[in-house]
């Protein structure tokens, strides 16, 4: 007579095991979600400073960063802020009191850091759309928290949530892509009112706007013939934002996409 018992796990083994799993994907999903908090938190924090740093500029030099001309940078900086200060300097701008060229869009680092208003050091030296979003690898452009090109500019590539008029031409950080709807939506909230077309906090587009061109071109942002979309958003893919530039926007937060962008409106 075969009297061994049967072997198995009996139920409590088995409780105990499901709850160990279970605490293990708690555990999982809540690094994610801390992750994904202090991503926010450092685009936000971001912003912040580099906005402090722009009006700090301004006040002391009178001058807009990046905007100020290249001969007056390196007298009224520092003759650090071009290798050429002592012949014909290039980290400059046409004086006309907006930036809305990529050299001027490059330049704004160089003169922030330079003035001691910016942590970091960078060259500042970008002529094209490429050479900006490739800026970051380079050293001459800071990046966001995923390591993709900051901006700050006039643009108007952001949602106008159906604006009769569409989007105006503004001062904008753009946060640089890399990022869901999902991080954007939260940093949304966190710093406005949530919706992708309105407030300070617009999501970016993926179409050229006001006669822009999407390659090619030395300026921006200015609704003129050869000028840039400035988008490093989704162009395949999930779209980023349902309902882009029409009332009733939002986050397409179910969308996984990683090159998603926003910019605040200063």
């Amino acid at each position: 007579m075969n009297t061994r018992k049967s072997s198995g796990f009996t139920l409590v083994e088995i409780a105990v095991v499901l709850v160990l799993i279970g605490l293990l994907l708690g555990g999982v999903l809540k690094g994610q979600q801390l992750i994904s908090s202090a991503r926010v938190r450092n685009m936000a924090a971001q912003n912040s400073g580099i906005q402090a740093a722009y009006y700090g500029f301004i006040d002391r030099y009178r001058q807009v960063p990046g905007d100020m001309p290249a001969a007056l940078a390196c007298a009224a900086i520092t003759a650090e802020v071009d290798p050429n200060c002592g012949a014909t300097p290039t980290i400059g701008g046409n004086q006309n009191g907006r930036i809305d060229q990529w050299q001027e869009a490059g330049a704004v680092w160089a003169h922030l850091a330079h003035a001691r208003l910016l942590n970091g050091s960078y060259g500042g030296s970008t002529g094209s759309a490429a050479e900006y979003e490739s800026g970051v690898l380079t050293g001459q452009v800071p990046g966001n928290a995923l390591q993709q090109p900051v901006l700050l500019g006039f643009t108007d590539d952001y949602d106008d949530g159906g604006a009769t008029a569409g989007s105006t031409v503004r001062l904008a950080y753009v946060f640089g892509a890399g990022v869901t709807p999902t991080l954007l939506r939260e940093l949304d909230v966190k710093l406005d009112d949530g919706d992708p077309g309105s407030g300070v906090v617009r999501g970016t587009v993926s179409a050229a706007k006001n006669g822009e061109s999407t390659v090619g071109g030395a300026d921006f942002g200015a609704g003129t013939p050869g000028s840039e979309t400035v988008l490093w958003s989704a162009t395949t893919g999930a779209p980023c934002i349902n309902n882009a530039d029409a009332t009733g926007s939002s986050w397409n937060v179910d969308s996984d996409n990683t090159r998603c962008n926003a910019v605040f409106l200063y």
